[in-house]
């Protein structure tokens, strides 16, 4: 049951989905689109960005904002990267088979392209572009798809560059890795049409479905991400960027209504009590120089404690906006964008070693009254001065409304202030990619693959799989394995459809939970493991162990690793030897249970020639013993 009603509120909703094609090489150089481990770099280089006009003659505010502290951007390069990611070469053309799979994903969505592509420059100065932007190209337009909640319009379809990866922080300097820098990927961004929390992950599970159904995309964390644009009536846009997790965008949506709900509450109490934020900043670090907090300690070493008062803010900075996240985490979170480590508020204290005469003898240098709160920050006088700042601006933001803003999903379904909405400063034309021209011709000749919800049920239909078996293998990433291994053996009466989507999608995840590297795992061994089974070398009961051991020493071959485990060819007058004799062992149990003894007896039987006899046989031949002693007796 929903604690709200989404439509009384006004919400707005809208997804940007950013998706990594699975092309072979990167969008504008002819480099491999391979994640490589941070210990290969091969060397590593330095920059320093900071913000530039656009070719209107403005600067992007969510720019400035990134380049108020001076940031020292490392970035890890490889023998996979090239000069065009280190941003010491023009950009090659535009990849084609990564604009081929973005045409086909434009289809699948209804979309019309564009007649001629251009590739435009979109400032981004985080340091997770070595050249201060990142390439994008409008592709196509005017989509749509149907849901629950009605037709849900897709606005746009671009195709860009994958950022660098951030690997560390350290101090003012953040560490990068070029390899996944300029891998292709599509962005789709849907109108603002969804309606409630579910609709946003149906609205989401249908586009990662479209994209998968591809087979294109590339896959596992971090390869698909979510920005969600959230606004509610009297309140505004924000939009909330990287949530990884489907799971996740429920929480997301619901937390910042809640979040938009309780700065409306907020800023009417405001209003009331006729709060207003004083500009002058207060230099507080003579009145804690005998201070025991440790916090104040370290502050007063590195140079200053800053403080700000507002007026009539008592008790309202300390309240809560999100579970576990209040007005003063907000405050916090605009002042470590100058690089602090966040901020002391007086409805949180005493607290920090800071005591309450401390926190009087504060409010009698300032002039603050007991409606009265106070914002300090301890760090280096800059630091401490472009935190004050921004926290001023933000409380003046609180008495106006809600502001318009970049926020970063967190793991708990809240959000954290990232840096201001960017502006159209923020774009301009790339001069050195030059632009594409798409025919009609073109556009039709590019092939429009199954969805993979129509390749379930047709696997439920024409190969025999239940449906939740259907679903599961079509879903899977081992689809294209699924299919090749169904056409080899269509008509094998050792391997069905069924042994072999229960392989992929069962003993797979089952043997990853006990702890094998499934990953090691390659299609050579896969259909290594089936050709044994169809030449009854091994009984599918091997299949487990088999593939547990493979992963294990996955340089070794299928038919190794059955020698290793003792899975080799079977003696069938061994078997039949061990039967009889178990049965003369357990003619009283026979005696007593009668044909009912076959499934005890099965178990030890199996224990015996588990992976080495198929279990049809082994039953047969049990089966066949215990009648012939029940009969003899």
């Amino acid at each position: 049951m929903e604690k709200y009603d989404y439509s009384e509120l006004g919400l707005k909703a809208g997804l940007e989905i950013h998706q990594q094609l699975d092309s072979k090489e990167k969008l504008f150089c002819r480099c491999p689109t391979l994640i490589r481990d941070i210990e290969d770099s091969d060397f590593e280089f330095f920059r320093y960005l900071r913000a530039t006009e656009s070719e209107m003659g403005e600067k992007d505010r969510a720019a400035v904002e990134q380049t108020k502290i001076r940031r020292k951007y490392i970035y890890k390069a490889y023998d996979t990267t090239c000069l065009v990611e280190n941003d010491e070469e023009p950009p090659g053309e535009l990849n084609r088979e990564a604009l081929d799979i973005s045409l086909g994903v434009a289809k699948l969505f209804n979309m019309k392209p564009v007649d001629q592509m251009h590739v435009m420059r979109k400032i981004v100065v985080d340091g997770s572009n070595t050249s201060g932007f990142q390439r994008t190209a409008f592709l196509a337009s005017d989509g749509n798809i149907e849901t629950s909640e009605g037709r849900c319009r897709i606005d746009s379809l671009c195709v860009e560059e994958e950022a660098a990866q951030k690997i560390e922080e350290i101090g003012d300097s953040i560490i990068y890795s070029l390899d996944r820098l300029g891998i292709p990927l599509v962005e789709i961004a849907t109108a603002p049409d969804i309606k409630s929390p579910r609709h946003a992950r149906e609205v989401a599970e249908y586009i990662g479905m479209v994209l998968r159904s591809t087979g294109k995309v590339k896959r596992g964390l971090g390869t698909i991400r979510q920005d969600v644009n959230i606004s509610i009536a009297r309140g505004a846009r924000v939009e909330i960027k990287g949530v990884q997790a489907l799971d996740l965008i429920e929480d997301i949506v619901r937390k910042e209504v809640e979040r938009q709900l309780n700065l409306l509450f907020i800023r009417q109490e405001l209003l009331e009590r006729k709060a207003f934020v004083c500009e002058e900043i207060y230099d507080a670090t003579g009145l804690f120089v005998d201070t025991k907090s440790k916090v104040l300690q370290k502050g007063i070493k590195k140079g200053a404690i800053l403080a700000a008062r507002l007026r009539k803010f008592n008790g309202l900075v300390g309240r809560e906006v999100q579970p576990g996240r209040r007005l003063g985490t907000e405050f916090s979170d605009r002042a470590k964008t100058a690089g602090v480590g966040g901020i002391f508020h007086t409805d949180e204290l005493p607290n920090y070693g800071i005591t309450e005469k401390e926190v009087q003898a504060l409010r009698d240098a300032i002039g603050a009254n007991p409606d009265d709160a106070i914002i300090m920050v301890a760090d280096e006088p800059e630091k401490s001065r472009l935190a004050i700042e921004a926290v001023i601006l933000r409380a003046k933001e609180a008495i106006e409304g809600i502001p318009e803003e970049t926020r970063k999903a967190l793991p708990d379904g809240n959000t954290a202030y990232m840096r201001p909405l960017p502006g159209a400063a923020r774009m301009y034309p790339e001069t050195d990619v030059p632009q594409i021209e798409i025919s009609q011709e073109y556009f039709d000749s590019i092939e429009v693959p199954e969805l993979l919800t129509e390749r379930a049920k047709r696997f439920a239909s024409e190969s025999g799989l239940n449906k939740e078996l259907a679903e599961k293998i079509a879903y899977s990433k081992y689809l294209p394995l699924f299919e090749a291994l169904l056409d080899t053996y269509s008509d094998n009466e050792h391997v069905n459809s069924t042994l072999i989507a229960r392989t992929l999608v069962g003993i797979v995840p089952e043997i990853r939970r006990n702890g094998a590297e499934t990953d090691n795992l390659t299609d050579e061994h896969f259909s290594g493991v089936f050709a044994a089974i169809s030449n009854q070398e091994i009984a599918k009961e091997a299949i487990q162990d088999l593939l547990t051991a493979l992963a294990k020493e996955p340089e070794i071959t299928v038919q190794q690793a059955i020698s290793n485990l003792g899975l080799s060819a079977f003696d069938p007058e061994e078997i039949e030897n061990f039967i009889k004799n178990m049965v003369r062992e357990k003619g009283d149990f026979i005696k007593e249970k009668g044909p009912a003894a076959l499934g005890p007896l099965m178990g030890i039987v199996m224990k015996e020639f588990r992976g080495k006899v198929d279990g049809k046989i082994l039953s047969h031949m049990l089966k066949r013993e215990i009648d012939s002693f029940i009969n003899q007796g």
